[in-house]
This record gives C-alpha cells, structure tokens and sequence, in this order.
C-alpha cells in the first residue's frame, strides 16, 4: 500500500442541540472541568501531532463566538441544519486535505494517541478508517410495536467511535452521492461498496449524550483524564 504524506484535515461538526443531554445550550459548548466539550475536542486533535487543519462546524449565529473560543489557526465556518449539511460545509473548506477525519465534539476525551492511530493507518493506505469497541450488552431488533424480532450475535457487533479517517477523494465521493440524512460517515462509504477498515477503540472516547455521560465525564477530568 502506498504511504500517504498529504494534508490530515478534522472536521468537527458541532451544532447539535443537545436535548438528551438536559443543558439549556449546544451540546459541544457544555462546560466540562472549566472549558467546553468543543475546545476540548479540538486540544486532542491538535495534541496528537498528526493533524494539520482543523475546521469546527457551527451554527450561523455562533461562527464569532467559537473563534473566540478556539486557536486562532482553527477554522470555523457556519453548518447547515443536518449534520450530512454540515459536514459538506466543512469539506468545502477542506479543500486542500488529502485525508479527512470527522470527530464528534461530544466524544470530548477521546486520547490524542487514538486519533494518531486513525491518521497512521490511512497514511498506511487505508482508504476508511473507523475505531471500534465490543458490545458489552446483548442486543435485540425489535419491530414498531416493540416485538423482539431477533438476537444479532454479539460477537459480530462493535460500537463506533470517532474520529472516523478516509482519503479525501472518497468522502466527497460518499457525499455526493448520499440521497438523506447520515448520522455515520462510514455508513455512506459503505454504500459505495467501499472497505471500511476497523481499529480497536479507546473507553475514553465515549460519546456525552446524557446526563449520566456527562457526570462520568466530568469525574474522569477530575482524576485527570485528558
């Protein structure tokens, strides 16, 4: 596979609103042990050593406000009302990255070890990369009643995290040709028929959803997570 030296952009969408999460603003603006979930997110991606642009995704109104959060060579441009929009948003002013990574703002802790490890395999010559953890929990699908329909084996399911890495080339591909809304950038890749390599994740780079997300998280920074 050939090695890979061009521009590693992250994208950061962050202009979900948080309602699981209980606070009375976005999600990724949410304090956590003194700053943001945002800022927070950004320091892992700039820590890592293996990225070279980052660009945060935010609502229109607060473009001003998270600059002022932000290093000043951070890039913040208005989303759209879908994260799919959002995330075009930040492609198009990713226009000089070979490699992209999509990170979720909400996955605030997630070690800057990890998020090398997803650049190191696409510069390996992987085209899509995705870190994953093991299903503690059995798993059920159930129909529109809630009826039980089936067990997946849960030796086959992982829980996805972010950052998610792909070559450039392919993301567009994947967006350009996506019909609807896509909580998983994966998933569109997927679509196209393309290979989606998995990595072993970290339980760091949990996702702050809810109100007990949040106090978990919260606790680690107390003990001095990241």
């Amino acid at each position: 596979m050939a090695e890979g030296r061009g521009p590693v952009v992250a994208l950061v969408p962050a202009a979900g609103q948080g309602v699981r999460l209980g606070e009375n603003k976005p999600k990724a603006f949410v304090d956590l042990g003194g700053t943001t979930m945002l800022t927070r997110a950004v320091d892992g991606l700039l820590q890592s050593g293996a990225v070279d642009r980052v660009v945060v995704i935010v609502p229109e109104e607060l473009v001003e406000s998270t600059r002022s959060l932000l290093p000043g060579d951070v890039t913040v441009v208005a989303g759209g009302s879908e994260r799919t929009d959002s995330v075009r948003a930040g492609l198009a002013a990713a226009d000089d990255a070979e490699y992209v990574l999509v990170h979720d703002a909400a996955r605030a802790l997630t070690p800057p070890s990890l998020i090398a490890r997803v650049v190191a395999e696409l510069r390996c010559g992987r085209t899509a990369v995705i870190p994953v953890l093991p299903v503690a929990d059995t798993i059920k699908t159930v129909d529109v009643l809630g009826a039980v329909t089936g067990t997946p084996e849960r030796s086959e399911l992982r829980a996805v995290q972010t950052p998610q890495g792909f070559t450039a080339e392919l993301l567009r591909r994947a967006y350009a040709a996506a019909d609807g809304i896509a909580t998983d950038d994966a998933g569109l890749v997927e679509r196209l028929g393309e290979r989606v390599r998995s990595i072993v994740g970290e339980p760091t780079a949990f996702k702050i959803t809810t109100p007990l997300d949040l106090v978990l998280a919260r606790a680690l920074v107390e003990e001095g997570a990241r």
